[in-house]
């Protein structure tokens, strides 16, 4: 399949979200990544169903929420009534993971799965076979505009050979820091979805940013 880029909203003017939204939507991007934060599991909080019913109002890709939050089986009939398409839930927020899973699934959406940098791959053995996506984070969640941590090529090549052997459909996606500086080693140890927040929304022109990191990618 082909290479997936998910810029992150998080690091988009919320002051001119439309303007951010349509060029999105004009660019070669192929979906719109949501960080969702409670302030909890991660020390912070960024926006919530009001904001993401904005944005699915205007998108014109797909949805992809990422979850950083306590107890996210509470709010994933919501997530999808509002018209996600992807969502990920942590695998150290979830004390019944396989059954978080298949709710998202039962709901209409795609399930994934996120890891922290410090968690091993090791952990989502028995779990892959049922994920439709792995989202690995390449920093500590909580805030964009964080250093890439390098390890994450070898992780991302540990976990794509996992995923070759139960779920050869199982996307990884890279989460954090991704730029022109490392997403072409991300693509060859087996990454197909890349989530871009500061490295597109500071660009001086975005959608070319887009464009290049595809590129890049290929």
């Amino acid at each position: 399949m082909s290479l997936i880029i998910a810029p992150s909203m998080l690091s988009a003017d919320f002051a001119h979200l439309s303007d951010d939204i349509r060029m999105v939507n004009e660019s070669r991007a192929d979906w719109f990544h949501l960080d969702i934060m409670d302030g909890l599991f991660v020390p912070n909080i960024s926006y919530g169903f009001p904001v993401v019913k904005a944005i699915a109002a205007l998108a014109e890709k797909p949805l992809d929420a990422h979850l950083m939050i306590m107890n996210p089986d509470r709010y994933i009939d919501r997530f999808a009534e509002v018209g996600v398409s992807w969502l990920s839930v942590h695998y150290e927020a979830c004390t019944h993971l396989h059954r978080t899973v298949q709710h998202i699934k039962n709901a209409g959406m795609k399930a994934g799965v996120a890891i922290n940098p410090h968690t091993p791959v090791s952990s989502l053995e028995e779990i892959i076979p049922y994920c439709d996506y792995v989202l690995v984070m390449a920093v500590n969640p909580g805030f964009g505009g964080q250093s890439f941590i390098p390890t994450t090529i070898d992780k991302v090549a540990k976990l794509y050979a996992m995923t070759e052997k139960s779920n050869p459909d199982c996307i990884i996606e890279v989460d954090g820091g991704v730029n022109e500086a490392n997403m072409a080693s991300l693509a060859a140890a087996g990454a197909k979805a890349f989530v871009a927040g500061n490295s597109v929304f500071t660009a001086e022109d975005p959608s070319a940013m887009i464009a290049k990191l595809r590129n890049l990618s290929l």
